[in-house]
């Protein structure tokens, strides 16, 4: 070839366009696109499924199967979705309701699953604490329902636990008078907004001297409990959430004697139920640990009770004593007691001992013999399978 030649080959070989010099900078090219497209796609695909979450009730005890994406996605699958419950479907059960208080529960089905397989039956109520710096949490309400679990709500007047037991900035008096309405009537708003009723259990044993809302602290003074108690209760009435089923919860009468549950009784036309929260520390029996207390609540009212907060301090009896404590639940005398939720937590966990049935294979037994001769509401039995040991119902968290 010619130098000519030669030189107008080159200046061909220059003015290439970039696109034809080489597949490497295509591939990379293309790679980058295809990342670009599919996450848009999985984020897409995130807010239908997201979209389409509302809880499937299927009934008390009852799992709902988990949607598959497809379901999710489908437009027609919204149809197969249970229509809200009425408050009024909860507030006067047949049998009984067995709730859990433990870590992960409602959140996590596997932990509830796990624990279900201990009991031998279903559980009914899943019990969780929220905090006055934490909004109302719709998914939580969800996830409860998805399990066939009535969410109870121990809605906490305080900031957290790690403040101690005098925090005047919620002072009930600041309570009442209007300092967390803008606070309060968000929350109420949120419930009253997702339709599904919730129990909620505001401003727990108060009638003890161990929590900021109790009138011996955060310069609390007499009388202030109630007006706090109604003044929340109207701020929820005029947000319209007249689904929520309230339960005032003081604490068992040991520790307390001479405080009067009467003065810190908000009224019938403030509560639903009414329940107490009671441990076996020395007692030997259920009857020593809550008869006292509900002596007194059926003096105050006629409201079902619920056992808000149940457990048995480790021991050689606790086993007994679990046994007891649903011998003393089946009686007919305890007609009115139509649930209890059990504390299963250690101290790791947030429990003052290790209160959890599924502590020792002595008392997971005894709970699980004892829980299958009540007469329990909806829970799907599941005492034929084979009782699991202490060590595989352990989990973390």
């Amino acid at each position: 070839m010619s130098e000519a030649g030669k030189s107008s080959g080159r200046s061909r070989a220059k003015r290439l366009h970039w696109w034809n010099r080489g597949s490497g900078i295509r591939l990379r090219l293309w790679m980058a696109v295809n990342v670009v497209v599919l996450s848009l796609l999985s984020y897409g695909v995130y807010l239908l499924v997201n979209s389409s979450s509302e809880p499937v009730y299927q009934g008390l005890g009852v799992p709902a199967a988990e949607p598959r994406i497809k379901d999710r996605l489908m437009s027609g699958a919204s149809a197969a979705r249970t229509a809200v419950p009425e408050k009024a479907s909860f507030t006067a059960p047949e049998g009984k309701y067995f709730g859990l208080s433990s870590t992960q529960i409602p959140w996590s089905s596997k932990k509830t699953n796990i624990l279900a397989e201990a009991a031998g039956q279903r559980p009914t109520m899943s019990e969780y604490f929220v905090n006055w710096n934490e909004d109302f949490d719709p998914a939580a309400v969800d996830a409860s329902y998805r399990q066939g679990m009535l969410p109870v709500i121990s809605w906490q007047p305080w900031a957290d636990r790690k403040h101690g037991t005098d925090q005047p900035k919620y002072a009930l008096s600041k309570i009442a008078d209007g300092t967390y309405d803008a606070y309060v009537t968000r929350f109420a708003k949120a419930v009253a907004g997702h339709k599904w009723p919730v129990v909620i259990r505001f401003a727990h044993e108060m009638n003890g001297a161990w929590y900021p809302w109790s009138e011996k602290r955060s310069g609390n003074h007499k009388g202030d409990y109630v007006k706090a108690w109604r003044h929340v209760h109207d701020l929820f009435e005029q947000a319209g959430a007249d689904n929520v089923i309230w339960l005032w919860s003081p604490n068992i009468l040991r520790p307390v004697p001479k405080v009067s549950l009467a003065e810190l009784y908000p009224g019938d036309d403030y509560t639903d139920w009414v329940g107490t929260v009671g441990y076996a520390v020395h007692e030997k029996t259920a009857s020593a640990v809550f008869d006292p207390t509900l002596k007194k609540l059926r003096k105050l009212t006629d409201h079902p009770i619920v056992i808000t907060e149940a457990g048995a301090q480790p021991g050689t009896s606790k086993a007994a004593w679990i046994s007891d404590f649903f011998k003393w639940l089946g009686k007919s005398e305890q007609d009115d007691v139509i649930g209890f939720i059990w504390f299963e937590r250690d101290r790791e966990q947030g429990g003052g001992a290790d209160w959890r049935f599924t502590e020792n294979a002595a008392t997971l037994k005894a709970f699980r013999r004892g829980l299958a001769d009540i007469d329990l509401t909806g829970s799907a039995d599941l005492s034929t399978s084979a009782t699991p040991t202490a060590s595989s119902t352990t989990t973390t968290g």
